[in-house]
């Protein structure tokens, strides 16, 4: 199958896709983003399709995958925000006292930390960070799973190495 003829039944599709979404997100302009990110994945992966599969059942399988992604991720954010009804007296008081500066400072330091870490340690650790799973970021770097685990594992060695001293601080802090 060539990408145009790839491109058309994807487009037969749409309809579908978009009511198979409706059911996931209860909402249309979610739904259409969800439908959007499917078919940029399928255009993207057009190589990984088997001629003979059934089209239609990869494409769900495409959007029932990016949802569960999406929430995940979603969830993990939320749950790394602190609500401001659950802030004690400890915590404003810590948060009045940091400024923006010193926020640009880590932020600088971190960033000056990631552009240590090579190329091949980089790419996992950052999709990892963005909430891709272990199977996720080896199919797409076409490496063994183990090997995308040693490789996360190392980068936060690195990491950890390179910004020690917030560590400390941070313990300093919470004491």
């Amino acid at each position: 199958m060539t990408q145009l003829q790839f491109n058309h039944q994807l487009h037969d599709y749409s309809g579908s896709l978009q009511s198979f979404a409706l059911n996931f997100t209860k909402d249309v302009e979610d739904a259409n983003d969800l439908v959007q990110d499917t078919m940029l994945k399928a255009v993207t992966y057009y190589s990984k399709f088997k001629e003979g599969t059934n089209l239609k059942g990869w494409l769900f399988t495409i959007m029932r995958n990016t949802f569960i992604n999406n929430y995940r991720r979603m969830v993990k954010t939320n749950t790394l925000i602190t609500q401001s009804e659950d802030i004690s007296s400890a915590n404003l008081h810590y948060s009045a006292t940091r400024n923006e500066v010193e926020s640009k400072f880590v932020m600088g330091d971190i960033h000056k930390a990631l552009a240590t870490l090579q190329p091949e340690y980089y790419v996992p650790f950052i999709k990892y960070f963005e909430g891709f799973k272990y199977h996720e970021i080896a199919d797409e770097l076409n490496i063994p799973i183990g090997t995308v685990k040693t490789r996360i594992h190392v980068a936060r060695g690195i990491l950890k190495k390179y910004l020690k001293t917030y560590a400390k601080d941070l313990a300093t802090a919470e004491a």
